[in-house]
């Protein structure tokens, strides 16, 4: 790239855990273009990621409680990223995850600085009605006017900030998620082993949120009629977020043996290899990275037909959308499954891949952040 001078980029997110697990394409693409590259975040054992990155500076953010909701705090943390940005003194900040969106945009506001946010999803706070969602959406309002663009990781979201007036229309743009490593999650060959069992495997946050509670009784019903079938659940309990599954009902999900608890894996690739279909009967999400990994890995899946599903399956092609919140259905999809021959779930995972290669690499999605934050670039000279 030909720049006149080198410039210099901030990406935030509201945890390391966060730019090891979704944003190192990001970092990638900024380090080949020749781009300074900061990054502030709370430090956590991901800080590792820097190993990779020599080039990176990381940044500590002290003043980030993820789920804490006392303004005072909140105005320390907007100081903080006023503190930090004076002192970097970037060309542009790309924002990650609620808080980092709010306040980091009043700070870029308040320093007159170039910033994009990034809408990784709703979250709880818009899934369920009451004061959390006022308060996240007048904020929203509010910081969205310090945004030179707002990306979202779906359509429907987008939509959904226009509707609630929480943006111009011509801010928003819609990007299809964080990308999946294609090359890494490839399909991987079972050499020929036979399996007597059909897997299904829900891998996520255990959060009831995500349709998990679904996914159990499915298993339930599934199980009765169907002996030769296994339901994995992959995932650590979140206990900071207010839809967190409780102890009582996770131990209860394994004691019945309706469901294998695998725990929380650093290497789920393994566990889609041995999968026959990846399930996520979620509420909603911005782009669910599950069903995305599991696609770019051949897998059939099953997912609801909601924001940052939808826009991943195509309906009986790469596998089921089914309603919201319903178990019967996903029962039914999950049957189809079953009753489909080695070849039949072969080639709907063949379908799935292909759409990955062409929608989901995450070199096109680094690709397309990019071009936003060099047309920025370019008008703000």
């Amino acid at each position: 790239m030909n720049h006149q001078k080198k410039y210099r980029i901030v990406i935030v997110a509201n945890a390391t855990w966060n730019i090891y697990n979704f944003r190192l394409n990001v970092l990638d693409v900024l380090i080949a273009n020749d781009f300074d590259v900061y990054v502030v975040a709370p430090v956590d054992k991901y800080i590792f990621y820097k190993e990779s990155f020599p080039e990176v500076k990381h940044i500590h953010l002290r003043h980030l409680n993820r789920d804490g909701t006392n303004p005072i705090q909140e105005l320390i943390l907007i100081r903080e990223f006023v503190r930090i940005y004076r002192k970097i003194k970037p060309d542009l900040v790309l924002h990650y995850t609620v808080k980092p969106n709010i306040y980091g945009g009043f700070a870029a506001g308040i320093l007159k600085i170039p910033s994009i946010a990034v809408v990784t999803g709703l979250g709880y706070a818009f899934i369920h009605k009451g004061f959390i969602k006022a308060i996240t959406k007048l904020l929203y309002r509010l910081s969205s006017k310090y945004h030179n663009k707002i990306i979202f990781e779906n359509i429907d979201d987008k939509k959904l900030f226009v509707k609630y007036n929480l943006i111009k229309k011509n801010k928003g743009i819609s990007i299809k998620g964080c990308g999946v490593d294609i090359e890494y999650f490839s399909p991987v060959n079972q050499n020929g082993k036979k399996k007597s069992n059909i897997v299904f495997t829900f891998i996520g946050r255990l959060l009831y949120d995500k349709g998990i509670v679904e996914f159990v009784e499915a298993a339930k019903i599934i199980k009765k009629d169907y002996i030769n079938t296994e339901f994995w659940l992959i995932g650590e309990v979140d206990e900071k977020n207010p839809a967190s599954v409780s102890e009582e009902d996770l131990i209860n999900w394994v004691k019945n043996k309706n469901v294998i608890y695998h725990g929380f894996k650093e290497n789920i690739k393994k566990y889609i290899a041995k999968s026959d279909c990846i399930v996520l009967p979620s509420y909603r999400e911005g782009m669910s990275r599950t069903i995305t990994e599991g696609m770019s890995m051949g897998k059939p899946v099953i997912a609801t037909d909601v924001a940052g599903c939808k826009e991943a399956v195509d309906n009986r092609e790469n596998g089921y959308l089914v309603p919201v919140k319903e178990i019967d259905p996903l029962v039914s999809a999950m049957e189809e499954i079953i009753n489909m021959t080695t070849d039949e779930r072969d080639e709907m995972g063949k379908n799935g891949r292909e759409k990955a290669i062409k929608e989901f690499d995450d070199n096109l999605i680094a690709d397309e952040i990019l071009n936003v934050i060099l047309d920025i670039l370019k008008t703000d000279k």
